[in-house]
């Protein structure tokens, strides 16, 4: 059996190695971290649980087509719930929106807040769910080799959808401020402000009202875990606290990688850690991409994130919960034009021990609150203490309980914090940014273009950010790998 080995856990490099133990190969993961599942860490303090990343559970059908290809179903691995209302979305004091699980109930939604909107929301996700299907199944899960990748009868028909942006779409018919920032917030999971998101990607419109929001029990580490359960399954081992320090390439073939505690040889490498990290344990003459073009590309933003335990629940606020009582497009300038810590920042509240108790001790509640910030921002203790007053200022103003009393703990997590854990580049929380210059053939590629047995994917590779492109991800690179897998073991 020829080896693999696999770079970091994360949900891209999970499913790269169940893909290629599948088909027959040896594969080994090798974690930096103590824990499985990259950014889908669980943070365990004093009866408390917490995921450290992800928390938005969108496009089911991605996951089941994942586990499908092994002949699973996700129900083998993790329970769902759909949660109803999905989130809700407050504008000032006791002034909010809920978006019910259902569409026509959004639509009702809509119509109440500005007539005649219904009729244009419904003309708006009738075409992102063609958008959604024409993505899903013709363009995410190519390998960004060619622009003609992009090119069929149906993207020719939607060409005016990728020269247009998802805020002219939307405010072409929407006029209530509300409504429109509700239409918009998906691409925020892209990483882009809506103004220099292609119109296309409209489809996370239909991610988000047409297929709902969805809850794992035990949180998203629960998702991660059943991945890796899959995997091992399958064969594949994992090594934890495993640091690694430097790719060996003879050659131009890559050997083994050595870590803080050893040495490990294979055939092939695939990375789904940080890809500029990846590449700064190569020699600078193998690299594909120079420092100067990580500075030049448009990132994700990053995050500042907070893990609180409050002593009572708190029944006020919803499982999601969206913070939209200050100036949405003033907060997008400073993430990626200025990018300055904001001065009014919008955040997201989560309480998802509403819908799974089991996530610390009866009658208390698990709190996770994110502010979307720019990369590359020097933070300190004090910014965080700083913005955490901000949040819970801001609830008081909204919703009239102060929760400062109430909490147990707290523990934050910054710009510096995601660049020491994951090694993540300019301390990025979502990788780049899916503007249409960062788009397919357009983003880092798949394959090391010097050493020939080295492969990468996950966030800053195709197709993109979030939970959902990282298993595409993992499956457009293994198949890279698997159509090319003679001439690439005779390379080496």
């Amino acid at each position: 059996m020829k080896k693999v080995i696999v770079l970091g856990s994360g949900f891209s490099s999970l499913a790269s190695a169940c893909y290629m133990a599948q088909a027959g190969f040896d594969v080994t993961v090798i974690e930096k971290n103590e824990q499985i599942g990259g950014r889908a860490s669980m943070l365990e303090m004093d009866g408390f649980k917490f995921d450290m990343g992800p928390s938005w559970y969108w496009m089911p059908d991605i996951f089941e087509r994942f586990f499908a290809d092994f002949d699973k179903k996700v129900s083998d691995y993790y329970s769902l719930e759909k949660l109803s209302p999905a989130y809700r979305v407050y504008f000032g004091k006791d002034d909010f929106i809920d978006i019910s699980d259902d569409p026509e109930e959004i639509v009702k939604t809509f119509e109440r807040h500005e007539a005649g909107s219904g009729k244009h929301l419904q003309d708006f996700m009738k075409k992102a769910k063609a958008n959604y299907g024409i993505a899903m199944q013709d363009l995410v899960y190519n390998p960004g080799k060619s622009l003609l990748e992009l090119v069929s009868v149906e993207t020719a028909k939607r060409l005016p959808l990728f020269v247009q942006d998802i805020s002219q779409t939307v405010r072409r018919n929407i006029k209530n401020p509300k409504l429109r920032s509700i239409l918009e917030f998906p691409v925020l999971f892209l990483g882009a402000k809506p103004s220099d998101t292609p119109a296309f990607y409209n489809f996370m419109n239909h991610a988000d009202f047409g297929l709902g929001t969805w809850y794992p029990k035990g949180g998203f580490n629960a998702v991660a875990k059943g991945i890796a359960r899959l995997a091992k399954d399958l064969g594949v081992k994992f090594l934890l606290n495993e640091e690694i320090t430097e790719i060996v390439n003879e050659d131009r073939v890559a050997t083994r990688i050595i870590t803080k505690n050893g040495q490990y040889e294979a055939d092939i490498f695939i990375s789904g850690a940080d890809y500029a990290h990846t590449e700064s344990l190569l020699n600078k003459e193998v690299r594909n991409y120079s420092s100067e073009y990580w500075n030049k590309k448009t990132f994700a933003p990053s995050s500042l994130l907070y893990y609180v335990a409050f002593d009572r629940m708190v029944p006020e606020l919803q499982h999601h919960n969206l913070f939209f009582d200050t100036d949405f497009e003033k907060h997008a300038e400073e993430i990626y034009d200025t990018q300055q810590w904001p001065r009014k920042p919008l955040f997201y509240a989560n309480f998802s021990s509403k819908t799974d108790p089991e996530l610390c001790p009866r009658g208390k509640e698990v709190g996770f609150f994110l502010v979307p910030v720019a990369v590359d921002l020097e933070d300190s203790e004090d910014i965080h203490e700083k913005y955490f007053e901000v949040i819970m200022s801001r609830i008081e103003k909204n919703i009239g309980v102060d929760l400062r009393s109430s909490v147990l703990f707290k523990k934050s997590f910054g710009v510096q914090d995601f660049k020491d854990r994951y090694h993540s580049c300019r301390g990025n929380a979502y990788g780049l940014a899916n503007t249409l210059r960062q788009t397919s053939v357009l983003r880092p590629a798949i394959n090391n273009f010097k050493v020939k047995n080295l492969f990468y994917t996950g966030q800053l590779t195709v197709p993109g950010p979030g939970v959902p492109p990282a298993l595409i991800s993992a499956k457009v690179v293994t198949d890279y790998i698997l159509k090319r897998t003679h001439k690439i073991l005779a390379n080496t």
